[in-house]
């Protein structure tokens, strides 16, 4: 298996750390609005400055829409996901991918000394890989060229 380098730390600055948040009290649909307006699968759940949960379309589905709530009635506190799996910033990418993989979790904060720094998506690590990737070929490249002129 290739060996991806850099850290979270290093995605997340190329990424841009903005958070997206909904509150403990707030009903799903507000948290699915949210969702929908901001482009993204899951949302932090933040309460008192601190992370207590995440809510993602998938816990909509489950929790929600396949027991027959009503997203205007439930609370985001009813269906969030807690206590939440995170990582720090100098976690490096290939155990990020590793865990989210093994939990099945497409959203990972990135929590410092109990502060959100920022959340990876999948989607994320598998731009960095392939930015990394592309880096090493076109190294490989210009060796081959400046080696072998022709």
């Amino acid at each position: 298996m290739i060996k991806v380098s850099g850290t979270v730390g290093a995605v997340l600055k190329r990424k841009g750390r903005e958070v997206w948040f909904v509150t403990p009290d707030q009903t799903v649909y507000e948290a699915i609005e949210r969702m929908a307006d901001k482009a993204v699968g899951a949302l932090l759940v933040i309460s008192g400055g601190k992370l207590a949960g995440i809510i993602s379309e998938r816990d909509y589905a489950r929790k929600v829409i396949l027991n027959g709530r009503s997203s205007r009635t439930t609370l985001v506190k009813e269906i969030m996901t807690s206590p939440v799996i995170f990582v720090t910033s100098n976690e490096s990418v290939d155990a990020c991918m590793d865990i989210m993989t093994r939990n099945r979790i497409r959203h990972l904060p990135i929590v410092e000394n109990e502060n959100v720094l920022g959340v990876i998506s999948i989607g994320d690590l598998v731009k960095w890989v392939v930015s990394e990737q592309e880096e090493t070929i076109e190294h490989l490249q210009n060796y081959i060229s400046s080696k072998y002129p022709t």
